[in-house]
């Protein structure tokens, strides 16, 4: 059965959503405030708690000092007790932690550990919210309005709460208390009364999110959006891209008779949503964008100050419809695809086109055909005259469009693709420094240095870069003539010798620091060369001492036996000795004849004693030759056996002695 302590800390990890250690931490640290309260400790004391999680005893230990009398028994405690709580080592004046748990305490303590774990636990929970809502940023939650203000909305998220700023609401959406909704996660800040979450209904990205949980080719890698256009609660364009051969973009998003769109169309309030597919070319991409306008044509032009800009072409019955209630479609389709859309309607650039016809880069053929001019200019006055176009006089006006509008916009871009490389050059040939140089360095006189601020001059690079795409780009200031260009050239060139001699200085800097940095690795790794060495050349000492050791051992089991074989050949020459003594005793008297023959029987006995002595001797002085070296001794002329002993402390030298020498 469990304790009502597991009971209690169970259900305060479920309601607050902690994990067991952080309630555990602080239920530790409000005991050790209780007890401190309690006993009135210093701050300096160290006092720690042990909880056992099955049955939530708790041990309190409490830093002392060992005393063999007590004066004041919470900061002391007596040798005997210490040794008793298993401190064997402990002695007199020593600081250790000995177990000071008190059967129960004051109603203050108790009223401080109680404070103290609502607090804590209140802070384990407002840093876990945060560390959770700080990853959804970006996602979508379900929400409940809790209460509505003229600045905000309150959205209740279950355990904490989200503000909806009024700037990220949709207009027209109504909202009331207890309703469910849907909102994006904008922002989570940190404060000292928990996280504060920002939600959005009206970000573009809510409907990215919407078409991923709707759609599951978008989810699963098969559809990419690409972009998305929005103008909250009333219209959005999305553009996507099949990534999968085979796949509809457009037909996944929608569903099956407008399922899937009608869905999000639902939960964003009726708010109308035209999907498009993405193209790389420009010029179909921004016709697509205009649906569910027709256009006729598309002129592109990239101008370098202004930016890029798309003539659009339509028909006039499709004027309003490509342009949309208060411009909605074409600025809709201006940020979906980050062009700047010019439309016009095929009558007005037919009547621009008429006014253009003497333009050089105007397709000569069409300028000069002057029955394709008479009848446009029919057809513009006949629209002037609000009466019915056919489809006749649209491809007209649309020829005319085409060879003079559309070659004099072509020839444009072409020129303006010409200033762009010429920009890039010249850019190319300032050095990057000059940019953050400002004008003031180069010293000039005052007028020309105020007039070069008007036109947006401010730093040394721009000058430079001005003066390199040509003299007459300076001339065009307004206020700047021949000899104001004169002077800025030669402060120029005089900074530019100056520019060059610190960037030369600064290059010095850079290289010799490069090689001292260069050098110091070099050492480094010679260092750790070294080291590596010396640590390999330890381990051949240490495995020649571990060898010598091994020899000096095998030298001296020979030596031992060496001498233990010297000291019994006295012996041995001993029994030899009463041997022969033995066999040589006089016998009994015989007969003359016998004698004789005794004696020859004992010679005979005798020498065969010597052959086998002399055996036997041969024998070992073989079986100890076979550890020794022989070595030829020039002073004696003999061979003899040489063995090599390790020198004393007296002398550091190796001696060699002849073991025949003993």
């Amino acid at each position: 059965m469990k304790s009502e302590f597991v009971l209690a800390f169970n259900e305060i990890c479920e309601a607050r959503g902690l994990p067991k250690e952080d309630v555990f931490e602080a239920l530790e640290l409000a005991l050790v405030s209780a007890f401190r309260r309690d006993l009135n400790l210093s701050s300096t004391q160290d006092v720690r708690v042990e909880i056992d999680p099955r049955t939530g005893e708790s041990t309190i230990y409490a830093e002392k000092e060992v005393v063999d009398s007590i004066i004041d028994s919470r900061t002391e405690v007596l040798l005997s007790e210490a040794r008793r709580q298993g401190f064997a080592d402990a002695e007199l004046y020593d600081i250790i932690m000995v177990d000071a748990t008190t059967p129960q305490f004051g109603r203050i303590a108790a009223q401080t550990a109680k404070q103290v774990l609502l607090q804590r636990v209140r802070e384990a929970e407002r840093e876990h919210l945060f560390e959770d809502f700080s990853g959804r940023e970006g996602e979508l939650v379900n929400g409940t309005v809790q209460s509505i203000s003229g600045q905000h909305i309150t959205i209740g998220l279950g355990r904490t709460e989200a503000i909806l700023p009024k700037g990220q609401q949709v207009p027209g959406e109504r909202y009331r208390a207890h309703d469910k909704i849907r909102v994006y996660v904008l922002e989570v800040r940190r404060t000292n009364r928990g996280p504060q979450i920002f939600v959005s209904r009206n970000h573009r990205n809510l409907l990215r999110r919407l078409l991923e949980l709707e759609v599951p080719e978008i989810y699963n890698g098969q559809v990419e959006i690409k972009s998305i256009a929005r103008e909250a609660g009333q219209r959005s364009k999305v553009a996507v891209l099949a990534l999968q051969p085979g796949v509809d973009p457009v037909g996944a998003c929608v569903g099956m008779r407008g399922v899937r769109i009608q869905s999000i169309v639902r939960e964003l309030n009726d708010e109308k949503i035209d999907v498009i597919e993405w193209d790389s070319d420009h010029h179909t991409f921004i016709a697509k964008a205009l649906s569910p306008a027709r256009v006729a044509h598309v002129f592109l032009e990239e101008d370098p100050f202004e930016g890029k800009t798309a003539v659009v072409v339509v028909p006039d019955d499709q004027l309003s419809l490509a342009i949309g209630r208060e411009g909605q479609n074409a600025r809709l389709a201006a940020k979906l695809t980050g062009w700047r859309i010019d439309i016009k309607s095929l009558t007005e650039a037919a009547a621009d086109a008429l006014k253009k016809l003497d333009h050089p880069d105007a397709n000569e053929a069409v300028a000069k055909d002057e029955d394709l001019i008479q009848a446009v200019e029919l057809i513009v006055e006949k629209k002037a005259a609000n009466r019915p176009i056919t489809s006749e006089d649209y491809r007209t006006l649309d020829k005319l469009v085409k060879g003079v509008l559309g070659a004099i916009i072509s020839a444009r871009s072409v020129r303006h693709e010409e200033i762009r490389k010429e920009r890039t050059e010249a850019r190319k040939l300032v050095p990057s420094g000059m940019w953050q140089v400002s004008l003031d360095e180069l010293d000039l006189p005052g007028r020309i240095h105020n007039l070069l601020l008007d036109n947006e001059i401010e730093t040394v690079g721009d000058v430079k870069f001005n003066l390199a795409l040509g003299d007459d780009v300076i001339l065009s200031f307004r206020g700047l003539g021949e000899n104001a260009l004169v002077v800025i050239k030669e402060h120029l060139a005089k900074f530019e010798v100056e520019f060059a001699e610190q960037l030369a200085v600064k290059q010095a800097e850079a290289d010799e620091a490069t090689a001292i940095m260069e050098a110091v690795e070099v050492e480094e790794a010679v260092e750790m060369e070294e080291a590596v060495e010396f640590e390999i050349e330890a381990e051949m000492l240490e495995l020649d001492e571990i060898e010598a050791a091994d020899i000096d051992e095998e030298e001296e089991i020979e030596e031992a036996d060496e001498k233990l074989d010297h000291e019994l050949e006295p012996l041995d020459l001993i029994d030899d000795l009463s041997q022969s003594l033995v066999q040589e005793e006089p016998k009994p008297a015989q007969t003359k004849k016998k004698g004789v023959v005794i004696a020859r029987q004992t010679a005979a006995e005798k020498r065969a004693e010597e052959e086998q002595r002399a055996a036997a001797e041969e024998e070992e002085r073989k079986r100890k030759s076979r550890s020794r070296e022989l070595v030829y001794d020039e002073e004696i002329g003999e061979v003899v056996a040489k063995r090599k002993r390790k020198g004393s402390r007296r002398t550091q030298e190796w001696d060699d002695f002849d073991l025949d020498d003993f």
